[in-house]
């Protein structure tokens, strides 16, 4: 477990979608940040090499853990199949070099940090024990019981759903930043600030930034043949945390 006594800026779901990327890594408490945790999904969006290279450039400030379109990117790019439904990511693995795909492929699923003002966090992509696994905001306690069965960490980090929260299971505090790149609910990119000696240890934050200018740059910059449809339906209108609840519901086990 590694000792930190100061912030850690927590950035989820990035998807390739560089320009808010850049947004939140301008912010000055991530500027100033000891560690800057990435909670998996990173490159499986438009951009997906200039995003590898922009984090890669933080060096030993970041911390990555691998999420499910990170490992389904690595297994794309060496010929398998996966059950990703958007087609980009195809295309994003195949826009990745050896390189690339070597570094997604060897992150860790879950990485464990000491963090002031909360002690042991635990961080993950979906759940600790499943990279891709729903569990939302309004599941139910016996649902996040299940799921964080053997955990002994009193704080859990994960991402994967898209949506901000911060809630308290069983005495565990669990929380989501939300997407930076592709985020259900409100616009803007999502993120979270743990730790620190003065405030909250939990802060959700939202980096605004022009989506327009992030749309225009997106169509200039990526290759990718459907480009500006998907940017004007996940950053120029990213879909409503109702709609998000009522697709992902089914699949924390409450059924249809």
């Amino acid at each position: 477990m590694t000792e930190l006594a100061g912030l850690v800026a927590v950035l989820a779901d990035i998807h390739g979608v560089l320009p808010a990327l850049d947004a939140v890594l301008a912010e000055p408490d991530v500027r100033a940040a000891d560690r800057i945790v990435l909670c998996g999904d990173l490159a499986a969006g438009p951009l997906p090499v200039p995003t590898l290279e922009r984090l890669a450039a933080l060096g030993d400030r970041a911390v990555w853990v691998r999420g499910n379109a990170d490992r389904e990117l690595v297994t794309l790019a060496s010929g398998g199949a996966t059950t990703i439904p958007d087609p980009i990511a195809p295309w994003a693995a195949a826009e990745l070099g050896q390189a690339h795909i070597a570094l997604l492929d060897g992150l860790p699923t879950t990485v464990t940090l000491d963090v002031a003002g909360l002690g042991e966090v635990l961080f993950c992509h979906a759940t600790p024990r499943d990279d891709e696994e729903v569990v939302l905001v309004d599941s139910s306690l016996a649902r996040w019981t299940e799921v964080l069965d053997g955990v002994s960490a009193e704080t859990v980090v994960c991402g994967h759903t898209h949506m901000p929260f911060s809630r308290l299971v069983d005495r565990r505090l669990v929380v989501n930043p939300g997407s930076v790149g592709m985020p259900y609910g409100t616009s803007g990119a999502h993120w979270a600030l743990l730790g620190g000696t003065t405030g909250p240890a939990v802060r959700l934050r939202r980096t605004r930034y022009d989506t327009e200018r992030a749309c225009q740059s997106l169509v200039d910059g990526s290759g990718y043949p459907g480009i500006e449809d998907w940017a004007g339906g996940f950053v120029r209108h990213p879909a409503s945390d109702v709609e998000a609840l009522t697709v992902f519901g089914p699949r924390d086990g409450r059924g249809p």
